[in-house]
């Protein structure tokens, strides 16, 4: 779990974010010259692959500015979800761009025909790369340092877009040398493949974000663990956790003697809070307090009738 000082986290983020974008302009501008020269598909796809980047990173610089805002009037648990519905942004155009590849290599492959000036393609595509990995040290950076989910999917595409980029080179440099021209959109091909299989996974992220998943075991026995060490608390049930952007959320209900007074009570709580905070920076934890032995429903017997089937 990532947490540190919001206007730092803000500046890093904003850095990020105007390197992608500026590194994607800069990257498709190169490809649609080479596309104009050499007619190759495998461009063509990387191309269109970077035209999407433009894009996500454009959402993604939006997301990270609105993410870092803090709670107000409408929006009291903050708005870390921005990240979360700019990677399902992502994941939806890089969707799509593997739709249409796809579609233009199968074509290809049916009625091929050769690439012009293949050299025009190796230089740019070898630009593109220099460029994609300064890009990536830099994401790498700022997400071991921020933990943001929207500047983590944008570092996915530029990690395929490292794989692609590569691909594509490599394909440009043995077709000049001879190679049969059903190589080009071959390699379309694979590149639809990978970038379907990367959006399936930044989608899946996302989603689980906006429909508030649990946290992982590990995680919430964690966070059990802290509350049960405290001898006034009788019992520990309903943990809920979940993430919004850099925030972790937990809630859970304590089990204290009833004949204890509420003061006393709320006091421990406050002790409990404060653990919890302490192993998760920055988390917001609400305890509730409730009479031990008092008959209810509960979520955890909800949750192990709906598991139960």
């Amino acid at each position: 779990m990532h947490r540190q000082d919001p206007q730092h986290y803000a500046r890093l983020t904003r850095l990020a974010a105007g390197a992608s974008v500026a590194t994607a302009v800069a990257i498709a501008l190169a490809k649609i010259l080479a596309v104009a020269l050499t007619g190759s598909l495998a461009v063509l796809a990387s191309l269109a692959d970077s035209l999407a980047d433009i894009t996500a990173s454009a959402v993604t610089w939006f997301s990270v500015r609105v993410a870092v805002q803090p709670p107000d009037r409408h929006h009291r648990f903050g708005h870390g979800k921005a990240e979360a519905l700019s990677a399902l942004a992502q994941a939806a155009l890089v969707g799509g761009a593997a739709i249409y590849l796809a579609a233009e290599a199968t074509a290809r492959l049916l009625h091929p025909r050769p690439v012009a000036e293949p050299w025009v393609g190796v230089a740019v595509m070898a630009f593109a790369l220099v460029l994609t990995v300064a890009l990536l040290l830099l994401q790498r950076a700022v997400i071991r340092r921020t933990g943001s989910r929207a500047i983590s999917a944008d570092s996915l595409h530029y990690r395929t877009d490292l794989v692609s980029n590569g691909l594509v080179l490599l394909s440009l440099v043995a077709m000049d040398q001879g190679l049969p021209v059903w190589l080009d959109p071959l390699v379309a091909l694979a590149l639809a493949a990978w970038l379907g299989r990367g959006a399936l996974r930044i989608g899946r992220s996302a989603v689980d974000e906006l429909m508030d998943r649990e946290l992982p075991e590990p995680f919430r026995q964690r966070i059990l663990a802290i509350a049960r060490r405290f001898p006034e608390v009788r019992g520990v049930h309903d943990l809920r956790t979940r993430r919004s952007g850099q925030t972790v959320f937990v809630e859970m209900h304590a089990e204290f003697d009833p004949e204890m007074p509420l003061r006393a009570a709320h006091e421990v709580t406050e002790r409990i809070e404060r653990a919890i905070r302490a192993e998760v920076p920055g988390a917001v934890v609400v305890v509730h307090q409730e009479p031990a032995g008092l008959e209810e429903e509960r979520l955890d017997h909800l949750v192990a009738r709906a598991e139960s089937g």
